[in-house]
């Protein structure tokens, strides 16, 4: 089972190099690569072809302007030939090398659209310890309404249902991940599964976790992908993933504690 991981860069040689060596040491080795570059101006594109010859011609890429990091993810989808297509962002990578061999042992099930796991976030100052575990484990499509969704770093599914239902949609600044996994999901109602494992190691800091400016932003994107696809939702239901939020924060806290005591 052909797997194709999709990887957006824009001036990202501080971190790529953890996210390609970390396809690239993936038990599954039936996969392709694929790296989106929005004309980076730095030595993006260098480390890109240091790996070239690794993977033997199973990573593709391309350099070009783009519209924003969902354009390019939707360029990385259209060039997508695998049965199964995920994104790993250029400031995360895999947690285990094992990651891709459960994802297409899961799916060997042709009953399933696609599967979805565990992320976490650490500092880029220490790579090594957890400062928040997001578990995709609780999830349930109707809390989509509160704003809640897979972590969308482990999302996994068929090319053929962003080639039935779409891709990202770029009217969005911050959230048209929310607003395909809702349509997908809560809409047409693919068939998921949820895999308790961490499939990725994210950075803090990401395009739509920063500031009190851009959880403004992700709020006005929600309201207004529930209100397209005729959700019922409001803001005080949105509010309500706040606490948890922060309870996921706690919780992390203390397993550290008694982790490095």
């Amino acid at each position: 089972m052909k797997i194709s991981v999709i990887t957006v860069t824009f001036n990202s040689s501080n971190t790529v190099r953890d996210t390609i060596e970390s396809v690239f040491l993936q038990t599954h080795k039936d996969i392709e690569y694929i790296i989106i570059d929005g004309g980076s101006k730095d030595n993006t594109i260098d480390i890109v072809r240091e790996y070239e010859a690794q993977y033997k011609g199973r990573l593709r890429w391309i350099s070009e302007y783009d519209r924003g990091i969902y354009d390019a993810m939707n360029k990385g989808i259209a060039m997508a030939t695998g049965d199964i297509v995920g994104i790993l962002n250029s400031d995360d990578f895999y947690t285990s090398p094992d990651v891709l061999a459960m994802i297409a042992k899961v799916m060997s099930d042709t009953n399933l659209d696609a599967v979805y796991g565990d992320v976490h976030y650490v500092s880029s100052s220490n790579l090594s310890k957890c400062v928040r575990y997001y578990t995709s484990r609780p999830f349930h499509r109707s809390w989509m309404r509160f704003g809640f969704m897979p972590a969308h770093p482990s999302f996994y599914c068929r090319r053929s249902v962003y080639e039935k239902f779409g891709t990202f949609d770029l009217s969005y600044k911050v959230a048209a991940d929310f607003e395909n996994l809702l349509r997908l999901i809560f809409i047409h109602h693919i068939r998921t599964r949820y895999i308790a494992k961490d499939f990725v190691t994210m950075r803090i800091g990401g395009v739509s976790s920063s500031g009190f400016r851009s959880h403004r932003q992700i709020m006005r994107d929600h309201l207004r992908a529930l209100k397209q696809n005729r959700v019922f939702s409001n803001p005080l239901f949105l509010c309500m993933r706040y606490p948890y939020k922060v309870c996921e924060i706690v919780v992390t806290k203390i397993n550290n504690i008694f982790r490095y005591k």
